[in-house]
């Protein structure tokens, strides 16, 4: 039925319906679903208050708003949804296993090393791949997620563990979740001196979010302090009960360092997924799994580290990962070394690919070219609505008067370059969570993998923006094209000193605040008259200091009599002076104030910059 909506447009109104649209759907897709004109939906909006063109990606509040108008319900398809109904009209099924029971076969199991930063989660991979992967952390963070295989000896049979070792900054809290939930098994590391801390307990709920079982490996026994009696019984608190003591989660006493007890804990691995999961895949149908990890390589172009989780992934394969699809020209694995295929839990690293896809993506393998660049086209065009529709981080305006008043909002805009999608991503996240207060806007203008290139500075030097890059430098003339039109290009290697320089500058982009500081009172005990400069106040100074050229004001009876005043002359009997301490007497000078009388009290105050906390 029609019935007038905001403003008399006359608008098709709803019983209460539920409208399905994507993330970053326009008006004119809303339009679409209730048979109505666009036009008229950008006249509705400009009623409610919002400028909004008929094409343009808008965000969920705006469509739920746009919707109780008039009188819908709008449902917001969520990523994994929508993806699924994308492959479903390319005729594919993701996440099952194909074919009968006995296609099936043992997988090894996927393990993530998760726990508190500085647990000795990376040595603890050192010690069980038998390299020295740690020295190559800066600052002893593992600054992105990579993916090993191992052989361990169980009962005298061969069993081989993929791991996945998750960063433990607090930064990286979406890479963590993701490690839980692409894997079979979690170890928690924790240290036997520490015990359990921040980390520890979201690792914890990310692994129990995830329905993985988890394997304690209580860490630095070696060291003083260590108490792994006390980290058992820290755990009872969060749920995990030890063996030993009635429960059902295996602890493996180690040492990293020194080598103590891998193979136990190796072992406790196997013993869990043995008894608590069933894992097997099919090793046969077209290969799926998710990516690890991507970065930009400079021989050999876009490179994902991505984990098989069923199906064979062969050299040749056509493949889709997110947004990116290419033939994979070659495989290689943890070590480096060529190989042909990748079965079911085998982590590879594969080249061939048209960019860089997120840390995250699902992968897939597609018999022709077409359809994998046609996916990999619609998820772009997803991705792409649904970044226009995200806001960016705008002045409040609840105090709008205050904000006009300091002067026009000011943007702090980033371009951020680096070595691994993961990292970027954690790092734009936790820059865009930093609050310094209401009148500062953080953008991010361009995020992606690879060096600081021409381009990233010619961006920069049209929106005035500053060029962050982690673990990658500036390529070429890049460099010298930065220095020579004055572009701030910042290089870290460490994710907390990136994010404490960028809030520092952002604190010092806020307008300054004063707060004003009494600095004396003087009480006047005698008034002189003089003809060349007016009143002159005697006074004793009963707190503080007095000083000469400072704001005061003129208190009688306890009311303020006069405001902003200035103490221009200070005399101590003939001599000019620039302050009076307390209990001494001497003279002020007022300038053209000359109402002062006997028992008024002149305080004196100056207005300080407050520093930004």
């Amino acid at each position: 039925m029609q019935a007038p909506s905001v403003g008399g447009v006359m608008l098709p109104r709803g019983g209460g319906e539920t409208i399905r649209l994507s993330r970053g759907a326009s008006l004119t897709d809303f339009a679409e679903k209730i048979n109505a004109n666009p036009a008229s939906l950008v006249a509705v909006m400009m009623n409610l208050g919002e400028m909004v063109t008929a094409t343009q990606s808008v965000s969920d509040e705006t469509l739920q708003l746009l919707a109780g108008e008039m009188n819908y319900e709008v449902q917001i398809v969520s990523p994994e949804e929508e993806d699924r109904e994308l492959l479903e009209s390319f005729d594919i099924e993701f996440g099952e296993d194909e074919g009968d029971e006995e296609d099936l076969v043992v997988r090894p199991p996927v393990v993530t090393v998760m726990g508190h930063v500085d647990h000795g989660k990376t040595r603890l991979l050192d010690a069980i791949r038998k390299t020295n992967v740690i020295a190559g952390e800066a600052g002893g963070i593992t600054q992105h997620i990579g993916a090993y295989q191992v052989s361990t000896e169980v009962n005298d049979e061969e069993r081989k563990i993929t791991f996945i070792d998750t960063p433990g900054h607090e930064a990286f809290t979406a890479m963590r979740a993701r490690g839980a939930k692409s894997t079979d098994i979690a170890i928690l590391v924790v240290a036997a001196n520490d015990g359990v801390m921040p980390q520890t307990v979201e690792a914890l709920n990310h692994a129990k979010a995830a329905d993985v079982p988890i394997v304690v490996a209580v860490n630095k026994i070696d060291v003083e302090g260590a108490d792994p009696t006390k980290v058992r019984g820290q755990l009872t608190e969060y749920g995990l009960v030890a063996e030993e003591y009635g429960g059902d989660t295996m602890f493996v006493d180690i040492s990293a360092k020194q080598g103590l007890h891998i193979d136990s804990l190796l072992e406790a691995v196997v013993l869990t997924a043995d008894a608590s999961l069933d894992l097997r895949a099919n090793p046969h149908q077209d290969a799926q799994g998710i990516s690890i990890e991507s970065r930009l390589d400079r021989g050999r172009g876009a490179v994902a580290t991505v984990l098989v989780q069923r199906g064979t992934l062969r050299v040749g394969d056509t493949m889709v990962v997110g947004d990116a699809y290419g033939r994979v020209r070659a495989m290689l694995d943890d070590n480096g070394n060529n190989v042909a295929e990748a079965g079911p839990s085998t982590p590879v690293q594969v080249l061939g690919l048209t960019n860089v896809p997120g840390a995250g993506d699902n992968f897939l393998v597609v018999d022709e070219d077409r359809t994998a660049r046609q996916i990999a086209e619609k998820r772009a065009a997803r991705e792409r609505n649904a970044a226009f529709a995200k806001r960016t981080r705008r002045v409040s305006l609840e105090d709008l008067d205050k904000v006009l008043k300091a002067g026009e909002v000011q943007q702090l805009n980033l371009i951020i370059k680096g070595d691994a999608s993961g990292s970027v991503e954690a790092l734009e996240s936790s820059l865009l969570q930093l609050d310094v207060g209401e009148e500062v806007d953080i953008r991010v203008l361009h995020r992606g993998v690879g060096a600081v290139t021409e381009s990233d500075i010619d961006l920069a030097m049209g929106s005035d923006a500053i060029v962050i890059g982690f673990n990658v430098r500036a390529a070429g003339r890049a460099a010298q094209m930065a220095e020579r039109e004055g572009v701030d290009v910042r290089y870290y290697s460490v994710i907390y000193q990136a994010i404490e320089e960028i809030e520092a500058a952002l604190k010092g982009m806020l307008k300054p605040e004063y707060e004003e500081v009494e600095l004396g009172t003087a009480e006047i005990r005698e008034v002189f008259k003089s003809s060349k400069l007016g009143n002159i106040a005697g006074v004793l100074i009963r707190s503080g200091e007095v000083k000469r050229n400072t704001k005061a004001r003129l208190v009688r009876d306890g009311k303020v009599i006069a405001e902003n005043l200035n103490i221009e002359g200070l005399r101590r009997f003939k001599d000019d002076v620039t302050e009076i301490r307390e209990g001494y007497e001497g003279g002020i000078n007022l300038g053209n104030f000359n109402d002062i009388k006997v028992d008024d009290v002149i305080a004196t105050y100056e207005m300080r910059e407050k520093p930004r906390v």
